[in-house]
């Protein structure tokens, strides 16, 4: 692959770890997400209008429309899971298991639903990507307690759930987006992915009473802060648009995914989420099996 084309993605992955980090080390992680967003809305409309009216003003196909609408809608719900999995769990745990639940399942979408066969490369992927999890949560800790009589409570971590049901919404809004950018141009849709995530988050806050009545009650330092994290996924968003517009996805996705050894080293390191020098081992060493999982499927899947 073209070392620009490495370049750009990488870049990419660390301004998506960058945003994270804004996200969980926010007083309110949820509050600061629709702040971002509304900043990233902002910026994405008038490059969605410019280049709808560069390519002739053509007109929308309702199909585009309604799936840029309900990927929107999927994308809100994204960031209220994930921000309910970060005021619960630790970034180098939460960030991985989300991004690499997402690969999983695309994976078992296309074995299951649409009868596809994985190759040895690729079931060494799904091994990868398994122990990754299964390292970094460590349930058999909590197994071994209980034989043992320890008094480990059962069921699964909340911080876990919420990021495997973070890496479903990741999962169904991706698969959407890939239709929905065959109908109408990326930027474009975008925009319109952009305006409903925005809208649909500033109600939740609304209804649910989070923000205590106001977007900026934490301040108006912290509403830019969020603003900037809002600035930095919006640039992630079209460094990947640009690499896949002369790159293939197969080769695309699976560099992307390195944001997550990223998010784990940060995590771990500079927010002393690790306690010993052992545990950052043990969760950045998950995280590189994550990756390496999501790379060989996409190389062998």
């Amino acid at each position: 692959m073209d070392p620009l084309i490495v370049g750009l993605v990488a870049v990419s992955a660390v301004l998506h770890v960058a945003w994270n980090v804004r996200l969980k080390t926010a007083g309110d992680p949820l509050r600061a997400a629709t702040v971002g967003m509304l900043a990233a809305t902002l910026g994405i409309v008038p490059i969605g209008v410019v280049a709808w009216l560069a390519a002739g003003s053509p007109v929308l196909p309702t199909a585009g429309i309604v799936l840029g609408v309900v990927s929107g809608t999927v994308e809100a719900g994204y960031f209220i899971l994930l921000s309910a999995a970060y005021r619960r769990g630790d970034l180098s745990v939460v960030y991985p298991i989300a991004r690499g639940t997402a690969s999983l399942l695309a994976v078992a979408f296309g074995v299951i639903v649409l009868g596809e066969r994985l190759g040895v490369v690729g079931s060494f992927g799904v091994i990868a990507l398994i122990a990754g999890f299964l390292l970094l949560q460590r349930k058999w800790r909590a197994l071994s307690a209980r034989r043992r009589g320890a008094g480990a409570g059962g069921g699964i971590d909340p911080a876990i759930a919420f990021a495997l049901a973070t890496g479903v919404s990741i999962a169904t809004y991706t698969a959407l987006d890939r239709v929905g950018t065959r109908l109408i141009d990326p930027l474009p849709y975008a925009a319109i992915l952009w305006v409903t995530t925005s809208v649909v988050l500033v109600l939740w806050v609304r209804i649910t009473g989070r923000a205590a009545g106001s977007l900026f009650a934490g301040g108006m330092a912290e509403a830019r802060r969020s603003a900037v994290g809002g600035w930095l996924t919006l640039g992630a968003y079209v460094l990947i648009l640009i690499a896949l517009s002369v790159a293939p996805l197969s080769g695309v996705a699976p560099l992307r995914e390195s944001a997550t050894v990223f998010a784990a080293a940060w995590g771990s390191v500079r927010l002393g989420e690790a306690v010993t020098h052992r545990e950052s081992v043990r969760r950045i060493g998950a995280s590189v099996l994550i990756v390496a999982g999501a790379l060989l499927l996409a190389i062998g899947g």
